[in-house]
């Protein structure tokens, strides 16, 4: 900022400077003019009156030549000042984003990349309001019709209850296990949102310690072979035995890998097999679960990441909430790691990439 103001000063100065000394030479012309037209008898010696008007004459062609000259010299600074005033009226009604064109590299340059700077970020954090406007309305609409629909079933078979209109005992037992089974996927659905809600909060806080992840994720692979096995499946894992010490908080990062396994589950084809990986690779331990589908769960398998969407397998059985990926997303993205999903020949997998604790 010194720099560039100094380059101003320094400008500014020259310009008074050489206007100054033009006007000077204005006023020493005019002098020499009269000595000479005195000198040769063209003007005789004339009252007061007349002298002081010429002296008045004589600086006023020598203020007028400065302002002049002055005004010349500082014309395109005082053009890019004119130009800085009106984008920031631009931008004050409205006109987020705009940019001044950089012209030179003094303090009025500085100002403009200011201005430049501040209009951008407005704009951003203006274009992020609209976004967590757009989020939060879809956010209300998607919980509504997740809620509704079990909590439909809950009144409805209350009423019945209510109105004793079964045929026997069974139905009674039936009416209220839906009953029960509604009311367990509603708290699910619940403690979902709660989740989520509470990792999006920008004071969220994570319980961090040094974790060995080679020995955390054979211990969980182990406690899901089980799973697995009933399910038809086989695993097959590659864990490096290195050890890889990872800051991270356990429970919040367990529940992303049991999300992981579980859309392993969902999403695979029966019989096949699962396949686990874990390697170091430069700065970063990538976790890999893959498993054979015979089509993607939906074209983009990304878009598995955005709230409340589900693949077509779990829209068909009402399966899942539509946050657990989202909200692993969360999770990894607090812990400073990456998670993305691929389907490649027939192999469908989530990568977690987590940054090594040195």
């Amino acid at each position: 900022m010194r720099r560039f103001g100094n380059k101003l000063i320094v400008r500014l100065l020259v310009a008074i400077a050489i206007s100054f000394f033009v006007s000077l030479g204005m006023m020493i012309l005019i002098t020499l003019f009269y000595v000479y037209l005195y000198n040769k008898m063209y003007v005789t010696e004339h009252s007061p009156l007349i002298s002081y008007l010429s002296l008045l004459f004589q600086y006023s062609v020598g203020i007028g030549t400065f302002v002049v000259v002055f005004l010349l010299l500082v014309r395109k600074k005082i053009l890019y000042l004119k130009l800085i005033s009106e984008s920031i009226h631009h931008i004050a009604n409205g006109k987020l984003g705009l940019t001044i064109k950089i012209k030179s590299s003094d303090e009025l340059t500085q100002l403009a990349q200011n201005i430049n700077h501040m209009s951008r970020e407005l704009e951003n954090k203006f274009e992020n309001e609209r976004q967590l406007e757009r989020a939060k309305t879809e956010l209300i609409s998607n919980i509504s019709h997740d809620l509704r629909t079990p909590l439909t079933s809950i009144i409805g078979y209350l009423d019945l209850l209510k109105k004793e209109q079964y045929v026997s005992k069974e139905q009674y037992l039936e009416y209220l296990e839906t009953i029960d089974s509604k009311s367990k996927r509603l708290k699910y659905l619940i403690d979902e949102l709660f989740e989520y809600t509470h990792l999006s909060s920008p004071d969220v806080l994570l319980n961090l310690n040094e974790v060995e992840l080679s020995g955390l994720l054979e211990q969980i692979v182990g406690e899901y072979i089980p799973i697995f096995e009933k399910e038809q499946l086989s695993v097959q894992k590659s864990i490096t035995e290195e050890n890889v010490p990872i800051l991270m908080d356990i429970d919040k990062m367990v529940r992303v890998y049991d999300n992981l396994f579980m859309n392993a589950i969902k999403y695979s084809m029966k019989p096949s097999e699962i396949h686990v990986s874990f390697e170091l690779h430069d700065n970063k331990a990538i976790l890999k679960v893959s498993n054979r589908a015979k089509t993607p769960p939906v074209e983009e398998v990304n878009k598995l990441f955005e709230r409340f969407f589900r693949g077509d397998k779990a829209r068909k059985d009402n399966q899942g909430s539509g946050l657990g990926l989202a909200i692993s997303k969360k999770i990894v993205e607090l812990h400073n790691g990456h998670i993305h999903a691929e389907y490649k020949k027939g192999w469908m997998s989530f990568i977690i990439e987590h940054p090594i604790h040195m």
